[in-house]
């Protein structure tokens, strides 16, 4: 859940390597490192097998990236390349038409699934690769198969086409469950039936506004979106689409073209760096909004219309939540003002903690440092009390500040578990309820942890009234 870099599609080993010193050397948040087509001895359509020129070492070049705090993720379209030692394996398996020049696996039958399910496991997740990026899934018969195409199955092209993406998710996130060990990748095409699968949306379309709007709709089925930053003209729109992209399911910079960094425009250097590391901050609040999404399937980010309570009277465009208790309301390039609607009860500025509205349509001028969010009134936000550019580790103790807005009590219940394997699903993992009473006149702040073994924060939290306190 930290942040995203995507690198060109022809780095090396070195070169990512040389991209993660470079993140370092500018005190720049990362979580994992996407590599492009390049790692595939050939592709497109892909062999799987590494380049033994660019990745030598690929156990190594993945060892290091670990020893750095930095996971890889590989890109794949998931058609086999005749140049590949899969290819004659998996021919009686596949379809009548090609992708790419590439086979098209039927992945309903078990043999193929069993033959891929091999060869990744010993040559990528044994290794200790942690997830994937699934291109080239969606489309339909001038772009991938066309409708006549034949599957050894008997599955249809027009159902294939719509299913083969799910299959590749469901799939590929078993094998990692087989090793007791989560995942959280990329596909290109997805539907309602993902929604219990590790992978957000992302698309090759480039419109920041439809991004956002379909972040906002993929809600309505469970599944997550993100808008993705690749390149802008001016150093306005590269800040407006960072601000959003940290506010989505993955904060992703995807460079595979033209090589941009998050410091690309420096004269919006300092205001990226602070998006990215409050973020970073939010990952107690973040990670405790998809646990719920996990446990009680709530969307972690979702539309306004599925706010309780709102009552829509007209059209509403480009605000959505962030978990309970933040209202999100991007910016975008040429924008000075907005209008932002606040649902039912009284609404904070996150960043000063001042009432700025209640269930009304307010016109805000938020300047371009900060993306606007608002907290609604009782809300209990837990943050990482420092900043930080890597994902905790396990055993790591974290030190808390808890913000609190407004002037109603509050409850928020803030989760935690080993952050990497399944072990929750025996029990292992904590719940801690934060809680703000008002007693007197005061509010009155509690924190009660259960199974305080599976917690990692540290338990003398620094409380924040940010009302109050004005």
């Amino acid at each position: 859940l930290g942040f995203t870099q995507r690198v060109p599609t022809l780095y090396s080993d070195k070169d990512i390597i040389k991209e993660v010193e470079e993140f370092e050397a500018h005190d720049f948040p990362l979580d994992f490192i996407g590599v492009e087509p390049g790692w595939h001895s050939m592709a497109y359509p892909c062999t799987f097998e590494w380049d033994t020129t660019r990745f030598p070492d690929p156990e190594g070049f993945i060892q290091s990236l670990q020893d750095k705090g930095v996971r890889a993720n590989l890109w794949m379209n998931p058609y086999i390349s005749p140049a590949g030692i899969l290819y004659d394996q998996i021919k009686p398996f596949s379809g009548s038409h090609t992708v790419w020049n590439g086979l098209v696996p039927d992945f309903t039958m078990e043999e193929p699934k069993t033959i891929f399910r091999e060869h990744f496991m010993e040559h990528h997740i044994g290794l200790g690769v942690s997830g994937y990026k699934i291109d080239e899934v969606d489309g339909f018969d001038h772009w991938i198969w066309p409708d006549v195409a034949t599957f050894p199955s008997g599955t249809t092209a027009e159902e294939m086409r719509q299913i083969y993406g799910l299959l590749f998710q469901r799939m590929s996130a078993n094998w990692f469950r087989e090793m007791n060990q989560r995942t959280y990748g990329l596909v290109r095409a997805s539907n309602a039936g993902a929604s219990s699968l590790p992978y957000v949306i992302y698309n090759d379309y480039y419109s920041h506004r439809d991004f956002i709007t379909a972040l906002i709709n993929s809600s309505f089925i469970g599944v997550l979106w993100t808008p993705e930053v690749r390149s802008s003209g001016d150093a306005v729109d590269w800040l407006r689409r960072m601000q959003s992209v940290c506010f989505s399911p993955m904060a992703m910079l995807n460079a595979w073209a033209d090589g941009t960094k998050p410091w690309s425009f420096p004269e919006v250097e300092e205001q990226v760096r602070e998006v990215a590391q409050l973020r970073m901050r939010l990952l107690p609040y973040l990670y405790s909004t998809f646990a719920k999404y996990r446990f009680e399937g709530i969307p972690p980010f979702r539309a306004m219309q599925l706010e309780e309570g709102l009552i829509l009277t007209s059209e509403i465009k480009y605000q959505y939540m962030m978990g309970e208790s933040i209202l999100v309301a991007p910016m975008f390039a040429g924008m000075e003002t907005r209008e932002v609607l606040l649902p039912p009860g009284r609404w904070y500025d996150f960043y000063t903690g001042e009432l700025v509205g209640e269930e009304e349509v307010i016109t805000i001028t938020p300047g371009l440092d900060r993306i606007p969010l608002f907290v609604k009134d009782g809300a209990i936000v837990p943050m990482l009390k420092e900043e930080r550019t890597r994902m905790p580790v396990k055993g790591e103790i974290l030190s808390l500040e808890i913000r609190h807005y407004g002037k109603e009590p509050g409850v928020f219940q803030l989760y935690d578990d080993d952050g990497t394997s399944f072990n929750y699903e025996q029990g292992d993992y904590a719940w801690a309820e934060l809680k703000v009473s008002i007693e007197r006149n005061l509010l009155i702040p509690q924190m009660e942890v259960s199974n305080k073994e599976f917690f990692s924060y540290g338990q003398d939290p620094e409380w924040l009234f940010m009302t109050a306190s004005k």
